[in-house]
């Protein structure tokens, strides 16, 4: 049953935004040794790790244009236009995200700027396990692709026969994907890291996993670039009481059958309609598929919070900092310029979550434990890099050369200032 807990008496809510930070070290040396294997070993280590974990002997690692074209015309046409219609959304929002190269010319000869570059290569993970994502697929491809990357390198990892999910390689093809591999864990973020004789090295890796594959992603960070380490999901609901109670359960439950350790949040106003909720939630569980996933999210991180204020709520939910937030009340936008944390908001009684995993537009990979706080969703800034350049004529730096020469003095920097007074006054 999930957690009903009266705030009344509560002054700080930042006791109701603490998350477990434990580090596993088991784990961590896990993945060390992933890493380690595949540096030295490459294709040989991600062959013997395909064996063991996904109970599959490969004859190769890279899906075939044969593989592609094969799971692309065994999916039926309605899902083929759902996927292009979601890409086709996906692209509009991520297309107002691009950035422009920009030149600041003065009179005395001087030239600044702006230069925008994508990277050359971008590495996809696209989990597999307990269930498929071509959703993913869309997100992390499209955004890549209107930035510009070259070359798009998705990693997935197989099934028992050796096969890919046929929905996440049409959705790859629709995507844009350059290559596919079928190697996932660990082992996967390495192979993209690292390169092998398969797999080429990436600049950035984005996209979810398990905890071995977040452990992974911040182990070779700095080697590579990443988009962020994802946690479990979330979603958080501000709802009013007039809101419709198995609508709001459904909602809560759309996150908890993601993973035994998700997160699903409510914040109400009135114990009523608390219990409603609470008694709906247990009602569809018991219907649903992954009830026995759904069921142990609930049991360990499922939670009701009654405030006294549709404000205090706010204020809640910006401490929690949540991955999702719903608020599902008559006049949302009057909320959301208190809004200040939250992955992704969903403003409305008629918008839940799940509008944004798949169709809506924009991205769904988002940031999660509460960083919310301090980043943001995936995004075509994550596939550029901004450079700046500086051109000054000989009159230009003239006139601001003793400045320069005393700012570096002042640090202790002699020769930061005499490479500028070289120019002027021999040494």
């Amino acid at each position: 049953m999930i957690k009903i807990i009266d705030t009344s008496e509560v002054k700080d809510f930042t006791v109701f935004a603490r998350r477990d930070e434990k580090k596993n070290e088991e784990i961590e040396k896990i993945v060390e040794d992933i890493i380690e294997n595949v540096k030295e070993n490459g294709d040989k280590a991600l062959f013997e790790y395909c064996e063991k974990f996904d109970k599959c002997r490969l004859q190769s690692l890279l899906v075939s244009e044969d593989e592609i074209n094969e799971a692309f015309n065994s999916t039926d046409d309605y899902f083929i236009e759902t996927l292009k219609q979601a890409k086709e959304n996906i692209a509009a929002f991520h297309e107002k995200q691009l950035r422009n190269n920009f030149v600041v010319t003065k009179d005395d000869g001087i030239i600044l700027g702006q230069k925008i570059t994508p990277v050359e290569k971008a590495g996809l993970y696209v989990p597999g396990g307990t269930a498929a994502y071509p959703s993913t697929v869309l997100m992390d491809a499209v955004p890549a692709q209107i930035a510009g990357v070259k070359e798009i390198v998705m990693v997935t990892p197989p099934s028992a026969d050796g096969k890919i999910n046929p929905a996440i390689l049409t959705a790859a093809k629709i995507a844009g994907v350059t290559k596919i591999f079928k190697v996932g864990g660990a082992q996967a973020i390495a192979a993209l890291a690292y390169g092998t004789e398969t797999i080429p090295k990436v600049d950035k890796i984005v996209g979810p996993g398990n905890i071995f594959v977040a452990t992974a992603k911040k182990q070779v960070y700095g080697k590579v670039s990443i988009d962020m380490i994802a946690g479990p999901s979330e979603i958080l609901i501000i709802a009013e009481p007039s809101c419709e109670p198995e609508n709001v359960a459904a909602d809560l439950l759309s996150q908890a059958e993601h993973d035994k350790m998700a997160s699903a949040v409510l914040i109400t106003t009135d114990k009523e309609f608390a219990k409603r909720v609470a008694e709906e939630t247990e009602r569809q569980i018991k219907l649903l598929p992954r009830a026995e996933i759904a069921e142990a999210s609930i049991e360990n991180n499922g939670k009701i919070f009654i405030v006294d204020s549709i404000k205090k709520a706010v204020e809640l939910s910006n401490e929690i900092a949540p991955e999702h937030l719903e608020v599902c009340v008559d006049n949302p936008f009057e909320l959301l310029p208190d809004i200040k944390n939250a992955g992704s908001i969903f403003l409305g009684k008629n918008v839940p979550e799940a509008l944004g995993d798949y169709f809506a537009g924009p991205n769904h990979t988002l940031p999660t434990s509460g960083t919310a706080k301090f980043s943001s969703p995936l995004s075509v800034d994550d596939f550029i890099k901004k450079s700046s350049f500086i051109y000054y004529s000989h009159d230009a730096l003239e006139k601001s050369h003793e400045r320069i020469e005393d700012f570096a003095n002042r640090e202790g920097l002699q020769a930061h200032g005499k490479s500028v007074s070289i120019r002027f006054n021999k040494f």
